[in-house]
């Protein structure tokens, strides 16, 4: 079995510690949304009247879930890969 590197040891911590950040910050804007829906008065985002900065911040939010899914992504396959190795 080989052993991991430095780097290798490295670069997945702050990789997880970025997924982990990412996932914060996604909790803290389903929290704003909710808040934003909540002070307009409309929940859905498919009425013509929803608000600007809720649909701005779902946007923003589904991103933040597309770079996680992507990270999470990159460290299975650098599991697998190191693994096989």
């Amino acid at each position: 079995m080989q052993s991991t590197s430095r780097f290798e040891a490295t670069a997945s911590l702050q990789l997880h510690a970025l997924i982990s950040d990412l996932h914060w910050r996604i909790q803290m804007l389903d929290g704003d949304i909710a808040e934003e829906e909540r002070n307009a008065g409309n929940a859905d985002p498919r009425s013509p009247t929803y608000s600007m900065l809720a649909q701005n911040m779902r946007a923003r939010r589904d991103n933040l879930r597309t770079s996680v899914a992507l990270l999470e992504a990159r460290v299975e396959r650098t599991a697998l890969l190191s693994r096989a190795a």
